[in-house]
């Protein structure tokens, strides 16, 4: 599976930006999907989550109520919009997917970065002040 990420780019405080992640070359709707980022000098933190069947979806408190994933399995992309952008956003964010698309339990393991086992290169965001 490959995923690559798109859409990342200087935002200015309180503006929206839509990332998206597009996959290729196996199966999409059967996975899980995730978005995490990293800002430099920091671990890798998560962002948000969707099932596979798109019917449940976690976030990080950072963003709950202002980042929304969403899943469009017949253009094989999962995408982040954010609202509300503000500078502590600013980072690299990628695009993950699972092996097998199972159904986790408890089902906050999507949260987890071991669960994935593909990712995305990374799009830059930056927000600025």
């Amino acid at each position: 599976v490959q995923l690559q990420a798109s859409g990342g780019g200087l935002v200015q405080a309180g503006g929206s930006l839509r990332l998206s992640c597009a996959a290729s070359g196996d199966t999409f709707n059967n996975r899980n999907m995730a978005w995490f980022r990293r800002v430099p000098g920091e671990r890798r933190s998560f962002v948000a989550a969707i099932s596979r069947s798109g019917q449940n979806t976690y976030y990080a408190d950072s963003v709950e109520g202002r980042f929304t994933i969403s899943r469009d399995d017949a253009k094989n992309t999962v995408y982040l919009q954010m609202n509300s952008a503000q500078p502590e956003d600013t980072a690299v964010y990628f695009c993950a997917t699972d092996r097998t698309g199972r159904t986790y339990s408890p089902p906050t393991r999507l949260t987890l970065s071991s669960t994935y086992q593909y990712w995305g290169q990374g799009t830059l965001v930056t927000v600025s002040s």
